[in-house]
């Protein structure tokens, strides 16, 4: 089970790097934000989340197990929380006798981290993989295919994940490299007072809703909007896509621009600009937006609900999220982190055991109770869900419709080039289908 990674992937990985921009623990869209707000765990699980040790002692082997105990793993985890990590593995540790060597690694570094590992082979035994770099350790190989091993722990179960993230979707070759660890998604932020002093007592619920609601607010004048886009957002447009019924993969794995749902998402996308009903400033703040009223709907993160719990307390009730505006579905972005075996780690069955750990239900909740990280396993959202928290409950239904940006290799560069066409014709006047037809032939020589 001991993998080495070869040579052709260490330089995939590599040059992959150099292209990937690294923002964050969970995707693509925009710069690192605050955690959610402490009011946001308000759940009720407070007291029946934390995983307990199983006795006083390690448990002793079965006669068809090997005895990991005395193992030592290593876990890079990506950001700040590795004190909170070392106490979420104790129980682990208690149970198993097998120990957690966790090492933090800063968001800035993870790029020339991985390099140094992939090249020298001394890479940790598992390690946190924010989705948006996943096409990356795919690419380079830096993963252990454990498709013949996975069978033995149940909580990774395929069944036990949202379906977003099955691992045929994480896995577009068949392997089983990487498991669901924390969750993410986009939701709409719509301020509840705002709307109904202009009439509406509900947040729009389809696209055309949204456009009628957003040009309403808009009517206030000055400085004042219905919406807001955010310029940065490259998955956004990608999620108007699968809400308008359509995919930007075609069947054989390829990217495929040239669809009537994509064309129909650029026609949404752009018809808030062409209605005026959205900022154009490139520095425009969205919480602050939100806040003052200036842009009243936005789709954004459980983040975003940090940053108005934690600057404008006051707005408390004034204020709410729903699932995405549908076309012809509500599909929202997937985002988040995986977990997954180093190829060349020499204790594959011990990181399987920690991994299958972390998918604990149990677990799950009380990583959420610690750094209010939102579980990836449908027993802890559904839990959570039947909690007194509105908003974590509109993100597990989010989550229940959520889907991965592609995990194809050229991903990255792709999406940025799709979001700078987009902004070329709102924001600079650039003809429509001339813009088009220069990003599907750039996109044809970049895949092709």
């Amino acid at each position: 089970m001991n993998i080495r990674l070869k040579h052709t992937g260490a330089a995939l990985l590599a040059a992959a790097l150099v292209l990937t921009a690294c923002g964050g623990d969970d995707d693509d869209a925009g710069p690192a934000e605050p955690a959610a707000s402490d009011e946001a765990t308000a759940t009720d699980t407070t007291d029946d989340t934390t995983p307990e040790s199983t006795g006083d002692d390690t448990a002793e082997p079965s006669d068809d197990q090997p005895d990991l105990a005395g193992t030592t793993l290593t876990f890079w985890i990506m950001g700040d929380n590795s004190g909170a990590f070392e106490e979420l593995v104790a129980p682990f540790t208690d149970e198993t006798g097998i120990e957690v060597d966790v090492e933090a690694i800063p968001w800035e570094n993870v790029n020339d981290r991985l390099t140094t590992a992939v090249a020298s082979g001394d890479g940790p035994d598992v390690t946190q993989i924010g989705l948006s770099l996943l096409p990356t350790f795919l690419a380079g190989e830096a993963l252990m295919d454990v498709s013949g091993m996975v069978a033995d722990y149940p909580n990774l179960a395929d069944s036990n994940f949202p379906s977003g993230v099955s691992q045929a979707a994480l896995n577009p070759e068949g392997t089983v490299a990487s498991f669901p660890w924390v969750s993410d998604t986009r939701v709409l932020f719509y301020r509840s007072d705002v709307l109904s002093e202009a009439g509406y007592d509900a947040p729009p619920a389809t696209w055309d809703e949204i456009h009628e609601v957003a040009a309403a607010l808009a009517e206030r004048g000055g400085d004042e909007y219905g919406y807001y886009i955010p310029q940065w957002d490259a998955p956004l447009p990608i999620s108007y896509v699968w809400q308008a019924g359509g995919d930007v993969i075609d069947d054989t794995g390829a990217i495929d621009l040239q669809t009537p749902e994509f064309e129909a998402a650029v026609d949404h996308y752009l018809a808030f600009h062409d209605q005026g009903v959205v900022p154009v400033n490139s520095d425009f703040d969205q919480a602050l937006g939100f806040i003052t009223g200036a842009a009243p709907m936005l789709v954004s993160g459980p983040y975003l609900e940090g940053a108005i719990r934690d600057q404008a307390p006051e707005l408390d009730g004034a204020w709410g999220v729903t699932t995405v505006p549908a076309g012809v579905d509500n599909t929202s972005l997937f985002a988040g982190s995986n977990v997954g075996v180093w190829a060349n780690s020499e204790h594959p069955e011990a990181a399987l055991e920690l991994i299958n750990f972390l998918a604990d239900p149990q677990t799950q909740l009380a990583w959420y109770e610690a750094v209010n990280e939102l579980p990836a396993v449908t027993g802890a959202l559904d839990e959570l869900k039947a909690g007194d928290s509105e908003t974590v409950s509109v993100y597990a239904d989010q989550l229940a419709n959520s889907r991965l940006l592609p995990l194809h290799p050229q991903w990255d560069a792709v999406g940025s080039e799709i979001l700078n066409t987009l902004n070329s014709i709102a924001l600079t006047g650039a003809d429509r289908d001339t813009a088009l037809a220069d990003l599907y032939a750039a996109v044809e020589s970049m895949t092709g």
